[in-house]
């Protein structure tokens, strides 16, 4: 096998130009053409490719040790750029070529599992089994270097504005913020365990009450659930906190950043400030607090046409409190099929609902199956209301509002997703004034919808006792096309009021100090009002990359089991290091 020896790279394969340049290139052989006289060997890096050229007049040598390579093999060449005499404008480098002098085969390699392109079909599992392998393909690279221009950008952006990055513990006290936590056993305090953190949240106020006004850190986070598309176990969020501000001042640096780093990365403008819809306005318009705003199809309410109607599934929601809307699909009655329908009312009683409601209009007439229960020109009046013309496809759900409102947002971007209406740009919303508490039906009581420590809005601390669920946030979440990207808020700072906010989540006094103690005790020492936010940045390369899934910008992800299937984790230890931890493994029951 050759060496390095006497030979530095001088130039990335794409970054090759110069026409009588003598240069060094290295990296891998995506393509060899062998006509006998000539070879050309493709070489691939991480910029792109070039190709080497060999011909009668090389060195019989080099043109020997040339015919050997393979694909992958891991190669060195010095050379002089010349013009290519067949171009290829399929790549940056196709005008021109390196005719070597000098060839070094550093290592060889087997024949992969797969092929290493750009474009395949090869099975997700095998590729993430040989992850390095599959790394090597210019998209996941591309993936993977804009990731990393974007947490440059954010460094630069924020140390620019006067902000100090600090780290913060990686093994932590478990405390509840909303998912699993990962438990770390201590060795040396035998039954205790650390926690992974699954934000540093608690840390950065605790650098407010320090003193350092403006924390930023890339922070690494782990969360033990299920996972997604746009879900890992283990993920990164740039994670910022500011002290003697308020939500217009947090909400106005984080529009700066979103500016920067888009002109920065794709050379996007991006026109600030960002539109803003109230949690309320969310929701009812589009039936989520992520709402998609690429495409209009908004959720119209009904209720009030039809509360006193024939139809009793309309009558019957509005007489139990509940409503009645429907979204427009403009132009969709060709698509949206009595058979399309159908598929599309399965959908929704999956999701919640009872049924789906629709009118359809193809010809001079609209067809709707519940057009002989209304009267008084119920059914014109909803078309009006609605909006709809010939061509026009409107479905209706009925139930308690929040499913109304929930079961038509999913089918808003279903049925935009089926018409292909969603067009190509980066619609960014601030979606703001979230309740503090939603209610869980499941344990009959109120829990935090973002975290504790959230502060209320001064005028609905009146209702912390008698009426949670008016209780308004000063919470604030970041969307950008249907995903939310960013979520924060201004902190409690008054140790009686954080005291009052855990007893109103049903917290006693013993557990407020077990699991919040020293955050409560550090603020009876002077906080100043504070508050911040957290952007994933997974999430965020994920977007703006176009990606379809989180792996596709994490360079070794894990699948839905959480496992990493190129080295096994998580895998079995020995006896000895479970003995040091004072830990026993029961077996799987596996009849359950």
């Amino acid at each position: 096998m050759d060496t390095m020896s006497g030979l530095r790279r001088t130039n990335y394969c794409a970054e090759t130009e110069g026409i009588g340049k003598e240069v060094v290139v290295g990296g891998y052989v995506q393509k060899i053409r062998d006509m006998g006289n000539l070879i050309f060997i493709d070489l691939r890096d991480r910029t792109g490719i070039v190709q080497l050229a060999f011909d009668d007049s090389t060195d019989r040598d080099v043109f020997e040790k040339a015919s050997t390579c393979r694909g992958e093999y891991v190669l060195m060449a010095k050379g002089t750029v010349r013009e290519r005499e067949s171009k290829n404008p399929a790549i940056k480098t196709g005008d021109i070529e390196i005719y070597v002098k000098e060839l070094r085969i550093l290592a060889k390699a087997q024949t992969p599992p797969f092929e290493i392109l750009d474009d395949t079909n090869v099975n997700e599992e095998l590729r993430l089994k040989y992850r390095y392998l599959d790394l090597r393909r210019k998209v996941l690279q591309d993936n993977i270097m804009l990731r990393s221009k974007i947490a440059k950008s954010a460094r630069d952006y924020f140390y620019e504005n006067g902000f100090i990055e600090i780290e913060t513990p990686m093994m932590i006290k478990s405390t509840p913020e909303g998912a699993r936590d990962y438990l770390v056993p201590s060795r040396v305090h035998h039954g205790k365990f650390y926690a992974l953190p699954q934000s540093p949240q608690m840390y950065k106020q605790l650098l407010m009450v320090a003193g350092f006004d403006r924390y930023i850190q890339l922070a690494r986070c782990f969360r033990d659930e299920d996972l997604r598309a746009d879900r890992q176990p283990e993920f990164t969020q740039i994670d910022m906190e500011m002290s003697f501000v308020d939500v217009e001042d947090i909400l106005e640096v984080v529009e700066g950043f979103i500016k920067r780093v888009f002109k920065d990365v794709l050379n996007v403008d991006i026109p600030t400030p960002l539109p803003r819809l109230t949690y309320k306005e969310s929701m009812e318009r589009y039936g989520t607090d992520r709402p998609d705003t690429r495409y209009a199809m908004e959720i119209i309410d009904v209720s009030d046409i039809v509360k006193d109607c024939g139809f009793g599934v309309f009558k019957g929601a509005v007489d139990a409190g509940g409503s009645v809307r429907a979204i427009v699909a403009k132009d969709a009655a060709s698509t949206l099929t009595r058979k399309e329908i159908d598929k599309l009312t399965e959908y929704v009683r999956g999701i919640g609902a009872k049924g789906l409601a629709f009118i359809r209009w193809v010809e001079d007439e609209p067809t709707c199956a519940f057009a002989k229960f209304m009267e008084n020109g119920e059914t014109e009046k909803i078309i009006e209301r609605c909006g709809a013309k010939k061509g026009d496809v409107v479905l209706f759900v009925a139930d308690k509002t929040n499913v109304t409102l929930s079961v038509l947002g999913a089918l808003r971007s279903k049925v935009a997703k089926q018409l292909d209406i969603i067009p190509s740009s980066w619609n960014f919303t601030w979606v703001t004034e979230f309740p503090f508490f939603e209610y869980d039906e499941e344990t009959n009581s109120w829990i935090a919808m973002h975290h504790p420590f959230t502060m209320p809005m001064d005028e609905c601390i009146q209702y912390l006792d008698t009426d949670p669920g008016k209780v308004i946030a000063k919470a604030y979440d970041l969307v950008l096309n249907g995903t939310e990207l960013l979520s924060g808020s201004m902190r409690i700072t008054d140790s009686e009021l954080q005291q009052k906010m855990f007893e109103s989540l049903g917290l006693t006094d013993e557990e407020i100090e077990a699991k919040f103690g020293f955050l409560v005790e550090a603020y009876k020492y002077g906080a100043p009002p504070h508050g911040g936010m957290g952007m994933g940045i997974d999430r965020l390369a994920m977007l703006m990359c176009g990606a379809e899934s989180l792996r596709d910008v994490t360079a070794f992800p894990k699948v839905q089991n959480a496992s990493e299937l190129m080295s096994g984790a998580p895998n079995l230890v020995d006896e000895e290091q479970l003995d040091e931890l004072a830990i026993k493994i029961i077996p799987e029951n596996k009849e359950n």
